[in-house]
């Protein structure tokens, strides 16, 4: 069929519907939200069998939904209605929620229900729902509804009767999530904070300043004022506050910066220098990076949010991965997060940095580093599995890992050209042509469209793909398959062949020259004439609002 996805941005949700339609040979074609003249011409152009939106903030016209079906994605059971579903729920602390397809009527969320699904409610950020429960829950919606779809037929209802049904809820205002650190138990107090994540987080006040608090976590016993500063993480990210009944870690901090004034949101400690500096450091283990043992396997852990890697992360991760590598496991998993693996370079940071392009060099360096690390370690068989999804560098830095397994559920986006023709580094054009040959390796790179886990399977950008229930059932088989390795009897081949190879390489060309001419490219997007890349990635950080549909993604404006 011919199915135009509308809505507000082409984020994991809408990616993951796109490439897993796109496997079942449908038509796909994209149009943004824009405005109403906008989606009737997308309408016009393409002339879709169907129109899915996954994420919108509005109605669909009435004249674009009475002439081809309209679905809609809602992150809420059925009969639940408004623009803040997933964020009252976590609020009332909910147990159990659900998402349902509905077909658009004058009444928004109020149309017939297609198909939905149930599902626990962690105890976590609405952001973290967003992208797993709630995704999963949107792709299997939208596939059991299609399998009963014909085109030119009233779509068929959902055939099972809901277990529990929502009910209509306004749009939940700054005032009602703002935190009364007076009064508020820690437990509500993150429960406002999840509720936040990622936007618009928690109103809060800081020396006359609206601020924006995201990233919440419990925290040691507290005899300081409730709501008074008393503490920096060691490890450089978090501040600590004080509670009623104990202490809340804040991750980060969005403020306005900028000589426009636009909303960053940054790491605490460097959202409010000022205040960090002026506090005690607090031990805790760190929050974002660690190392387990299971048997002969060593798994270092790193989560950083957004899986944004940051020079300072950089840092500590390279420090990490040197331990775990020089550790007695002859394996070592590298498990990113459960809904990032990693995105390269730290947007966010670079953009508040008062010198962008010097920022973005030092930041790609120090990931560049942390690659070199891994290419040059040959006594430890490495594998970089993947429960989230990887995009732009964190693609290529997984790549410099021995083998690269994935989740069947994660999204790749192997690119950099979407961020204003960035060249990229992290040694791609050593890693990529060793796996795609050149002319592949260049297909890759010219494309701007994500990948299924199957496709680079197929495609033989990765080793494997596992079937997998969540990301810990992943991160179990992945521990699991890398101890059958080791029982196989086969590491110390696979060893020797690994040091032969790279000796070759490296006798062809050393890893070195890569490194130059890929960062001399680099220069010239960070330094040259040619401001793309400023514009994208500043666009990109302050969201801009889309003037118009990317033509990679609107395929019915490309003739």
């Amino acid at each position: 069929m011919r199915i135009l996805l509308l809505t507000q941005s082409f984020n994991s949700l809408s990616q993951r519907l796109w490439v897993e339609l796109a496997a079942r040979g449908h038509q796909l074609s994209v149009e943004f939200d824009i405005h109403d003249e906008v989606t009737r011409e997308a309408l016009d152009l393409f002339a879709p069998d169907l129109i899915l939106a996954p994420t919108l903030k509005r109605r669909i016209p009435d004249d674009v939904w009475t002439r081809v079906p309209c679905w809609i994605v809602h992150p809420g059971p059925p009969g639940d209605r408004g623009p803040s579903s997933l964020d009252w729920a976590i609020l009332d602390g909910e147990r159990r929620w659900g998402l349902s397809l509905i077909q658009a009527t004058d009444e928004l969320d109020g149309g017939p229900l297609l198909a939905f699904r149930e599902f626990a409610l962690r105890a976590a950020s609405k952001s973290s729902l967003y992208r797993r429960e709630c995704t999963e829950a949107a792709v299997a919606c939208v596939l059991e509804a299609l399998d009963r779809f014909v085109p030119g037929r009233a779509p068929a209802p959902s055939p099972t009767t809901p277990s529990r049904l929502g009910r209509p809820r306004p749009l939940l205002r700054a005032e009602q999530r703002a935190i009364d650190w007076t009064c508020d138990p820690v437990e509500q107090v993150l429960r406002k904070l999840r509720s936040g994540d990622g936007e618009p987080g928690c109103r809060d006040r800081h020396e006359g300043e609206t601020i924006w608090l995201h990233e919440g976590a419990p925290g040691p016993a507290a005899a300081a004022p409730a709501g008074s500063w008393i503490g920096r993480c060691v490890h450089g990210e978090g501040l600590l506050r004080a509670g009623v009944d104990g202490s809340v870690w804040i991750g980060q901090i969005a403020r306005s910066l900028g000589a426009r004034g636009e909303r960053l949101k940054l790491g605490a400690v460097q959202a409010l220098p000022e205040l960090a500096a002026s506090l005690p450091l607090i031990e805790r283990p760190d929050p974002h990076v660690r190392y387990t043992r299971h048997g002969a396997v060593g798994v270092l852990h790193f989560d950083f949010p957004q899986g944004a890697l940051s020079t300072a992360r950089c840092v500590r991760l390279q420090a990490a991965l040197r331990a775990a590598l020089a550790a007695p496991e002859p394996v070592l998993v590298l498990a990113g997060g459960a809904e990032f693996w990693s995105n390269g370079m730290d947007l966010a940071s670079i953009e508040a940095d008062p010198h962008p392009a010097d920022a973005s060099w030092r930041n790609i360096n120090a990931i560049d580093d942390v690659a070199e690390c891994l290419l040059s370690h040959s006594g430890k068989w490495v594998i970089a599995a993947l429960a989230g999804n990887a995009g732009a560098g964190g693609v290529f830095l997984a790549l410099a890992a021995d083998a690269v397994w994935l989740s069947a559920r994660v999204v790749l986006n192997p690119h950099y050209r979407n961020m204003g023709n960035l060249y990229g580094s992290e040694y791609w054009t050593y890693l990529l042509p060793r796996r795609l040959g050149a002319a592949g390796a260049e297909r890759l790179m010219a494309g701007r469209l994500p990948l299924s886990a199957r496709a680079a399977l197929e495609l033989g950008l990765v080793d494997a793909v596992l079937e997998a229930r969540d990301p810990e059932d992943f991160l179990a088989a992945s521990i699991a398959a890398a101890q059958a390795l080791v029982d196989s009897g086969t590491l110390p081949q696979r060893l020797a062949a690994k040091a032969a190879q790279r000796a070759a390489d490296v006798a062809q060309q050393p890893l070195a020259r890569y490194r130059e001419a890929e960062l001399k490219r680099m220069q010239r997007n960070f330094y040259g004439f040619d401001t793309s890349y400023h514009v994208a990635r500043h666009d990109f950080i302050v969201k801009t609002p889309r003037s118009r549909t990317p033509l990679y993604l609107a395929r019915h404006r490309q003739r």
